[in-house]
């Protein structure tokens, strides 16, 4: 796709929440160096917060999962008269929905064949495959980004238990998948770690990280817990006051990373090739690079294929600790 001669231009990108933050990027570059376009996004209603004071945003259209609003989005998008959309989901649906609009949609590459040879036989084709934020700009012909990272813009003020000057550190032990999850057990013993060395847990997580968050906050007296039902600007804004934040592959990641905050990541079942890695931000990325049955999957799965799940439990909470002092002296 040429943007050259497009004055309405829609991005497509349903879910997830780190799916839908790592457009960012691409939607900041284009209206800086485009600034004339019009532009709109497509995003399933639980992910719009995410978006909803971009200011790079023309308008955001909503897509939920019920016949007659999507066939009436359908017709919404037909009747909008874009000159370009990117799809950046690509998949059957989103195909049926801008079926109208034929060659104008430029399809993002999943690059799904190298992504099987890689967790299945081995075979690295992804080698030198850039971040997802870039793999998005090159469904533009010869588009670059920006120098910046993410961006996550939320207009919460941090939760009243956050308003001292403590030395929080944040935690996010929660992912959609068991293989990208550090243990929780190893979670409360960093927590530990962290209170005797004079620094304040900040727990943070959503709906389907209530428990994992629950069991953490009953080791450790004192720590905070703010894990709420999904409401992704709050925790943006309670991030914020944290100095590092551990974490997991997860859409939280994502977020630390989107409102600046430096993060220390566990990775286990996924590897760098993917694209997720923290983008343009301060990081350490944790990981057990002796392995050769990593990465096992490129999404997460249930259990460890090989039951040791040494790519995580390998990774102790002693050396997740002295990565704090690195990070934090640097």
């Amino acid at each position: 796709m040429n943007l050259t001669d497009i004055n309405n231009l829609l991005i497509v990108r349903l879910s997830s929440l780190g799916d839908v933050l790592l457009t960012t990027p691409l939607i900041r570059s284009i209206k800086k160096q485009y600034p004339y376009i019009n532009l709109d996004f497509l995003v399933r209603k639980e992910y719009s917060d995410l978006l909803k004071l971009n200011p790079h945003l023309n308008k955001i259209l909503i897509y939920e999962n019920d016949k007659e609003k999507i066939k009436q989005l359908k017709n919404k998008i037909c009747e909008n008269d874009y000159d370009g959309i990117i799809d950046l989901q690509n998949n059957l649906r989103t195909l049926l929905l801008l079926k109208c609009y034929g060659s104008s949609v430029a399809g993002f590459s999943k690059r799904n064949v190298d992504k099987f040879l890689l967790v299945h036989f081995k075979v690295n084709r992804l080698k030198d495959s850039p971040p997802i934020p870039e793999r998005y700009a090159q469904t533009i012909d010869g588009f670059k980004l920006d120098d910046e990272g993410l961006e996550l813009i939320s207009d919460r003020t941090a939760n009243e238990k956050l308003q001292g000057s403590e030395n929080y550190i944040g935690i996010c032990p929660g992912a959609k998948h068991f293989t990208k999850r550090w243990l929780t057990e190893y979670y409360i013993e960093l927590g530990k770690l962290l209170i005797e060395n004079g620094y304040k847990v900040v727990l943070f997580g959503g709906k389907d990280d209530k428990e994992i968050c629950n069991k953490i906050e009953a080791e450790l007296p004192g720590s905070i817990n703010l894990c709420n039902d999904n409401d992704i600007l709050q925790t943006a804004a309670d991030m914020k006051r944290c100095k590092v934040i551990y974490c997991n592959d997860s859409g939280l990641m994502h977020t630390a990373s989107a409102v600046g905050v430096p993060v220390i990541a566990f990775f286990g079942s996924t590897v760098k090739e993917f694209g997720f890695f923290p983008y343009k931000c301060k990081n350490l990325v944790l990981e057990n690079n002796s392995l050769s049955c990593r990465p096992c999957t490129h999404i997460g799965k249930s259990r460890c294929p090989k039951k040791h799940f040494k790519c995580m439990k390998e990774i102790t909470p002693q050396f997740a600790f002295e990565k704090l002092k690195e990070m934090i002296n640097h």
